[in-house]
């Protein structure tokens, strides 16, 4: 059966206070937020409105849904529970699993065809700026916003600020993100800060660098090839994912920016003294200090690296070296550490942080059901189950951080310190644009020239004049 249709608006007054920090002033024009989508691009109806009387978890009972998801712990960790939303809605879930690699080319065309296939979706949250502006997702801040969709139990709040900021924005240039609409909620995510082998490091009484220029001298010290062993890895292929982990991260503690907003027009910075400054340390650490191969490394390179002993540290998300520590899972297992990484200037921990969430699209038929899936899917009681599992690093609320991860984190020496450090002053810091995939890989590549001998400054001012073209079309 289809979702069960309701007329008229239906919200307290308290829960249009509580919307006013969700949504501010979108939230108390509800009704008018059946609005088409944005852009000119797909033309939805926003369907909460049509909402109202007491919350039902069967109020969509016998629908089918169908989500589209690509193989990860986040994933793994909810799969079995699925049987118990079935069990509490009424609702049945197919989930269809994409690799990563070609995950986002399939949502990319599907949700530009405007079939509707699947009706939820994973989705990084630098994703909402290029799927939001056409109008392919709906806006999740009137479901929020409305008693009769949304549980007094969901509190939203407890989602780390943070989180609750990245995936809300109002498309317009210069903008911060923080505005606009509610494009997805925040599922799992990924703190960028430094791993090492702390065995080694304890072995020979190491002390862990607080300056970003300490870092770099120990991650040298550190490196001998003769030994097949080096300082740091982190991340160097041509690809958007290079910049966005530990580069993004102490790029901002350093105290440089990506872009600046004056006259009307964004201009980009990736060629400040402050940047130039930072990316030739940053480059000359990986020529004495990286892997040998760093052009060609993403994530699971610098992380299987730890793992198996030849790289020393890892600046990269803390959920994806987590794993490496578990029993089996790697030869340095029991072995590893963590930390914030260096302090920028003035001790700021300024961290970018990377989220999966979950979006509904705009053109499903079943939105109702839609959004009690993603309510459940992100609410206290399935995130407590899905981190039992083990494998679910990070998640998104407070109360179930404080709670049964914590419960379980185990020996996982510095993790919970380390992301106590940085968890204020963690959120997306690049300023949100919608060519940001375009122009990030662009970033990328110049590094890569200046990693192969091209002039820093010069490499990057012709950087910073594409990407400011680009982003002011």
């Amino acid at each position: 059966m289809r979702d069960r249709q309701y007329c008229g608006p239906h919200m307290s007054r308290r829960n249009m206070l509580r919307a006013m920090g969700i949504a501010g002033a979108a939230a108390a024009a509800l009704p008018a937020l059946s609005a088409c989508g944005v852009g000119g691009g797909v033309q939805a109806t926003n369907g909460a409105a049509e909402v109202s009387g007491p919350f039902d978890w069967r109020a969509a009972q016998g629908t089918t849904l169908n989500v589209l998801q690509t193989p990860h712990p986040y994933q793994q960790s909810l799969q079995p529970l699925l049987a118990e939303f079935t069990q509490l809605t009424g609702i049945t879930v197919n989930t269809d699993l994409v690799p990563e690699a070609d995950y986002f080319t399939k949502l990319n065309t599907e949700l530009a065809g405007g079939t509707g296939k699947h009706d939820v979706f994973m989705l990084g949250a630098y994703f909402v700026w290029q799927y939001g502006p056409p109008g392919w997702v709906e806006d999740l801040a009137p479901w929020l916003a409305n008693s009769s969709a949304t549980s007094d139990e969901y509190d939203f709040e407890d989602i780390y600020e943070g989180l609750r900021t990245s995936t809300r924005w109002d498309f317009s240039l210069g903008a911060p993100l923080g505005t606009g609409g509610q494009w997805a909620i925040p599922w799992g995510f990924e703190n960028n800060v430094v791993a090492y082998n702390k065995a080694y490091f304890d072995q020979r009484k190491i002390k862990l660098p607080d300056t970003f220029d300490n870092f770099i001298q120990l991650a040298v010290d550190l490196t001998d090839r003769s030994q097949n062993r080096y300082g740091i890895a982190t991340r160097g292929s041509k690809s958007w994912a290079t910049i966005h982990p530990g580069f993004m991260t102490q790029f901002v503690r350093e105290g440089a920016a990506d872009y600046e907003f004056s006259g009307g027009e964004l201009r980009a910075a990736m060629d400040s003294d402050a940047a130039v400054a930072f990316t030739e340390k940053w480059i000359e650490m990986q020529r004495l200090a990286g892997p040998t191969s760093w052009t060609t490394y993403d994530y699971p390179n610098a992380t299987g690296d730890l793992g198996d002993g030849k790289a020393m540290m890892v600046y990269d998300a803390d959920s994806a070296t987590y794993p490496k520590n578990k029993r089996g899972a790697s030869a340095q297992a029991g072995n590893i550490a963590w930390y914030p990484g260096p302090a920028g200037p003035g001790g700021n921990y300024d961290t970018n942080l990377w989220t999966w969430s979950l979006a509904m699209n705009s053109m499903s038929k079943h939105k109702l059901a839609s959004w009690l899936f993603i309510q459940w899917v992100t609410g206290k009681e399935a995130l407590s189950k899905a981190v039992q599992g083990g494998i679910f690093a990070d998640p998104v609320r407070k109360s179930v951080f404080d709670g049964v991860f914590k419960r379980q984190l185990g020996e996982m020496p510095g993790y919970l310190e380390a992301f106590e450090t940085v968890i204020g002053s963690s959120r997306i810091q690049f300023t949100p644009q919608k060519k940001f995939f375009d122009t990030t890989e662009d970033w990328a590549v110049a590094l890569q020239d200046i990693y192969g001998g091209a002039d820093a400054r010069s490499r990057l001012a012709s950087l910073a004049k594409t990407c400011s073209s680009k982003v002011n079309l």
